[in-house]
């Protein structure tokens, strides 16, 4: 291979979809490439015209316009085009120029044809062309815990083992020696057979049967046994296995089929220990239910403060398992409102009944199901509006103080802001919060629009729900009906720009603590959650998810076709980017933050990074032709500025 062919190689192993191919293939293609230059304002193809070749950028950049010369693309190094229409057999869609002087590779058909025969992976980036982000978000979805999770990661220690001689008394001391409820039998051996295996001993053991603590019961004590009967006359022969790189899943499924609640795991024919049906669902639920009946039990603030780091472990646990942002979100959302229920019965135990009804509701991303690790505290308090503020806020004011510092003892920081119960503006009526709510929508100034965004994403946890319900009516009856405020939503949404330079770039931080770092929450989630949100308010949404709200805006005819999917991608995709980011700062024992660096990710994601930011600036141009200012307003705010 010449030095020049060794380059290539070495360029295209950088970037993907190359990055991860078998060397044979990145040989060849870098034998089989073709390589032109090409000056800046150079035409590589024209709407109409037939492809034959998959183009990769070597160097320089690359326009690519729609039939109307509006611009689709800018392309930059590493980059693919001109392989959809290539392989659907079509003539191209859009036009291809040079921004600048570049040097483009030329791959022809048939080779790319034959490696997405062959490599999978390659053919799910290539073939789904503007579903790449699609194709990523739902390879997140297949990724469920129980179908990817080997069984032997429920293994915590080695199996106990007897032989078939052994007393039943002895076995059942050493099931209560070991705090375990099941123990292997085993027999020495000479022959050699499917059961067979070698000890640490290095002597050779067959596996005979199982003795559990309901043998022990039903077969020993409940016949009158004699407990120096030996095990192999009550153990149960008839033994189910399961090798352990099985998935949880498939050892779940044997335990069903099979009726058995206790499943020896093995490595090839060596015990490794063995797992029961309960230590399946333990796993699978331990990051929220497990941890919600644990925080029930709590009987103090300490005691609840105490689960903080578990929390962290069930988080990590999570996203190194593969569950997606739903799932997590699901699960951080329930912990954290469980907190606040157990505070709220700890109060109320230590300062007395509430001297009217009340509802305790959670704010932002608590309430729509979307808090990360580093949620901190938005809430607010309803009270009945026979609520009478000298005689009962006294009582109100220490209940919201009491949450506020246990949460925070808990590790939920305290919001910048003031959006807590504690502060009295936010300790209100019923009817005082319908009129701010009013307020709001009718003069949707800056403050206004502020308060919009943060209380319009609101649930109850506690206490009485009627008193929250009607604020979400409120909301979605009037809000469609308010084309100011629509539109002055939208402008603010658009306040924060996806980080994406004029060349694809990506725009980071030039300074401070947080250099060469992109805010994937600021610059990424939040705008997302901005727009849907209006869209939502739109359509009389009375959905707090954003995923949910986006299957409401479904229904109506707000979007075009394939946007409210394309959205629904992106969210999920820099979702999992900054939980991701978070369970890896928490595994290397730094404080989870949402900046990450783009040069720290692999190429492909950083392709699916790009590809989701242009989803998100596109949906952000829509949104302020779609909700433009009522004409009468536009003139009123003109003329305030001159």
């Amino acid at each position: 291979m010449s030095i020049e062919q060794l380059e290539s190689r070495e360029h295209l192993s950088q970037f993907a979809p190359f990055e991860d191919l078998a060397d044979e293939w990145l040989d060849r293609l870098a034998t089989e490439v073709e390589i032109q230059y090409f000056p800046a304002g150079s035409t590589l193809f024209e709407t109409g015209e037939e492809l034959t070749e998959l183009r990769y950028i070597r160097s320089g950049a690359v326009e690519v316009k729609r039939r109307s010369g509006h611009l689709f693309n800018r392309l930059e190094e590493g980059d693919i085009f001109g392989y959809v229409d290539m392989l659907r057999g079509r003539p191209a869609r859009y036009s291809a120029h040079t921004l600048e002087d570049s040097l483009i590779y030329f791959f022809p058909k048939a080779l790319i044809q034959e490696l997405c025969d062959e490599d999978d992976d390659f053919s799910e980036f290539v073939e789904a062309g503007g579903r790449r982000l699609k194709t990523r978000v739902e390879q997140y979805h297949r990724e469920s815990s129980l179908l990817t999770t080997r069984v032997r990661r429920l293994v915590v220690r080695r199996p106990v083992m007897v032989e078939s001689t052994t007393p039943l008394q002895t076995a059942a001391q050493q099931m209560r020696e070991y705090s375990t409820t099941s123990l292997l039998v085993i027999d020495p051996t000479t022959d050699m057979d499917a059961t067979t295996f070698e000890g640490q001993d290095e002597h050779y053991w067959h596996l005979v049967g199982m003795l559990t603590d309901r043998d022990c019961c039903t077969r020993v004590v409940a016949d009158g046994i004699d407990p120096q009967t030996p095990v192999g006359e009550v153990m149960s022969t008839r033994l189910v296995t399961v090798q352990s790189d099985e998935s949880v899943y498939e050892a779940m499924l044997t335990m069903l089929r099979n009726n058995v609640q206790h499943l020896p795991v093995l490595y090839r024919r060596r015990p490794m220990g063995i797992v029961q049906l309960s230590d399946i669902v333990r796993y699978e639920t331990h990051s929220s239910l497990y941890l919600v009946s644990n925080i029930y039990h709590q009987a103090s603030v300490d005691g609840l403060a105490r689960l903080s780091s578990e929390v962290r472990q069930s988080f990590v646990r999570l996203v190194n398992d593969g569950a997606n942002s739903e799932m997590i979100g699901r699960a951080l959302a329930t912990i954290g409102r469980s907190i606040i229920r157990r505070l709220l019965e700890l109060g109320e135990e230590e300062l007395g009944a509430p001297p009217v009804p009340y509802a305790f509701m959670v704010l932002g991303s608590m309430a729509r199901d979307e808090p990360t690790i580093n949620a901190d505290q938005d809430h607010a308090l309803v009270v009945d509006d026979a609520f009478d503020f000298d005689t009962h806020d006294r009582y109100f004011e220490q209940l919201a103080v009491f949450v506020r510092e246990g949460m925070a003892a808990c590790g939920y920081a305290r919001c910048k802001g003031g959006i807590m119960a504690s502060n009295p503006r936010w300790r209100q009526p019923l009817s005082v919060w319908k009129s701010y709510f009013n307020d709001w929508m009718d003069d949707p100034k800056p403050e206004h629009l502020l308060h919009s965004n943060i209380f319009f994403d609101l649930t109850c946890v506690y206490g009485e729900n009627r008193l929250v319900e009607p604020l979400q009516e409120l909301i979605a009856e009037r809000a469609p009906h308010r084309p100011l405020f629509l539109a002055a939503m939208a402008r603010n949404a658009l306040g924060r720009t996806p980080p994406l330079g004029f060349f694809r770039t990506f725009v980071v931080e030039k300074d401070g603590e947080h250099k060469n770092s992109i805010n994937i929450k600021r610059r990424g989630t939040a705008p997302l959650v901005d727009l849907v949100r209006v869209h939502a308010l739109a359509c009389g949404s009375k959905a707090q998810n954003t995923f949910l709200r986006l299957d409401d805006i479904n229904k109506t005819q707000l979007l075009a076709e394939g946007v409210n999917d394309k959205l629904r991608y992106a969210f999920e995709f820099l979702s999992m980017v900054r939980i991701r980011h978070q369970a890896m700062d928490i595994e290397t024992d730094q404080e989870p933050d949402n900046n990450v660096m783009p040069d720290k990710v692999s190429s492909r994601e950083r392709h699916h990074l790009k590809e989701a930011f242009e989803v998100l600036n596109n949906a952000q141009r829509f949104l302020a032709f779609r909700y433009p200012m009522p004409p009468d307003a536009e003139r009123k705010r003109k003329g305030r500025s001159t």
